[in-house]
Formats: structure tokens, sequence, C-alpha cells
């Protein structure tokens, strides 16, 4: 069965992860593997090993970048995945959606396959400067047509699987309507009181596995998964999730602004309008306003 990781590009996914690979898999004080083994213990959804030999004609890398392919084997990668019966956790940015194809639906996922969601949100007014940076935007304004667009898919690049992402907004609102084991997380309150938020994280787990972890681990927890730490160890080579231009091939750090991302340092005042009004709803029912 699979515990998701989900969230909109830039909210604290890898954060999440990092802390969950020290609570279950590496131990904290192996500073060299709290990020280099994320991918080997958290897997990312979908990739191409999730795809291949599907029994579909489909083998060819190239035919992987066909969205209604990979819509028709949401169900059967992760029936595939989950053979062996034992609890995976997967990180992944797709929305919670149902799609349509020929008069048939198909689920992203499904109560079979999936027992909870560990749901990971940040205010719109940070994430933009990231988005920004991350996928080499020339301007707020792109970003922004990003963050708005129902219909957006990522991962469209070679080499890469799609992923149906939509709006920042029907994003978090297609999660949260998950019927089974699911818990959000705010990246600012994890920010803010990192071992309270940790805590809460070991009591949703301990309802999935059994977990015997001291107060000496959990600060060494916390220490590990300070921004600069992060980052250095990134800079160091052991953690390669960077992000590659698809056409120039330039590269970019994955860890880029961390908490010194403040919208009401970095953000124009007509960008943050912008946010501000397009999701005002979601972003009150989320206390960003």
């Amino acid at each position: 069965m699979i515990i998701w990781i989900a969230s909109y590009p830039k909210s604290g996914n890898t954060w999440m992860r990092s802390i969950i690979n020290q609570i279950l898999f590496t131990d904290p004080n192996d500073q060299k593997k709290i990020l280099s083994n994320l991918q080997k213990n958290i897997s990312s959804y979908p990739v191409l090993s999730h795809f291949k030999n599907l029994g579909s004609s489909f083998n060819k890398d190239e035919d992987f970048q066909k969205i209604d392919y990979i819509i028709k084997n949401w169900k059967i990668s992760q029936d595939k995945i989950n053979t062996n019966k034992n609890l995976k956790f997967l990180k992944t940015h797709n929305i919670l959606t149902s799609i349509n194809l020929n008069g048939e639906k198909y689920d992203f996922t499904n109560l079979k396959n999936t027992l909870g969601v560990i749901y990971l949100v940040r205010d719109p007014r940070n994430i933009i400067t990231s988005l920004k940076n991350h996928f080499f935007f020339k301007s707020y304004d792109e970003a922004f047509k990003m963050m708005v667009d129902k219909k957006r898919w990522i991962g469209t690049s070679k080499g890469r699987i799609p992923e149906a992402l939509s709006s920042w907004d029907q994003h978090y609102n297609s999660w949260s309507f998950f019927p089974k084991n699911y818990i959000l997380f705010k990246y600012e309150e994890i920010l803010s009181d990192p071992k309270k938020q940790i805590n809460r994280l070991i009591k949703y787990l301990q309802k999935f596995l059994k977990i015997n972890i001291d107060e000496k681990k959990i600060n060494k927890i916390i220490s590990n998964s300070k921004f600069e730490n992060f980052k250095d160890l990134e800079k160091k080579g052991f953690f390669n999730e960077r992000a590659i231009h698809p056409d120039t091939k330039e590269e970019k750090n994955f860890f880029y602004l961390g908490p010194e991302n403040d919208y009401s340092k970095l953000l124009d005042t007509k960008t943050k309008e912008k946010i501000e009004s397009f999701f005002k709803n979601t972003m009150i029912k989320l206390g960003y306003l």
C-alpha cells in the first residue's frame, strides 16, 4: 500500500521526505545519507520504471511522453508497485484527479492502492519566487500563469514522465478530500515549530508502523533538517535533484532560498495582489489571509 507525500512544487516535499527518511530508514548521524538515499527509500512517482513492462506496446522512452498512455496506466502502474503488499512512501506532485478519455474514467489513485496521504502546503506568495527560479521563468508573470493554470502538466520533457499538476488551489483542494488517513502539514508551521510537527508526523506514522524514537533522535533530525545543512549537503554532492533547463541544459541548485523566501521582502505589490485575489478563498481557508 502507498502513503503519498503529495504537494504542489516547492512546498516542502523534500523537507518532509528527509524527515521521514530519518525517522524510518536512515540513521540521523549518517549525514551523507539523509538526502542522498531519498530516491531509494522514498521514490518519486511517476518515474519511467513504474510504467515499463506493463503488458503494453508502449516501451520506448518517447512513448512515455504520451499523456493518454500515462493516464490509462495510473492504476495499473500502482497495482504493480503494490504487488508485494509492503508499505511504501511515494512523493508526488500529481493532482488527485479523475480524467475521462473516450468515455472511460481514469482515477489517479484509489483506495485499493492508497493507504494514506501526507500533504504539504505553503503560502503561494512564497512559492512563486521558488517556481520562477526552479522552472527558469523570466518573470513573475510566467510563474503566476503556471500557478493558475488548471490544465498544467509538468515533467513533459524527454526522459521524464508527465504529471497532471493543475493550479495551486485546485491541487490542495483535490487532496484535501481524500477519505482515508489524510494529514496536512503547513510549511510555515514546520519552520516555526519543527518539534511539534515532527511529533504530529510520528503519531501519524505509528498508526501503520512500530516506531521507537527518543528526544535525542528528534533533536538530531531537527538539526539535520535545517535549510543551510541541506544546501551544504547539496554543495558536497549528496543530493542530486537539481533543476535542469530542457533546452539549454543550464543547471540550478535545488535548495534556493528556504526560510529567506519572504514575499514581504521579495515580491512586488502587483504580483502579491494578483495571488491574493485569485486564490482568496483557499488562502482564507488555510489561514494565509
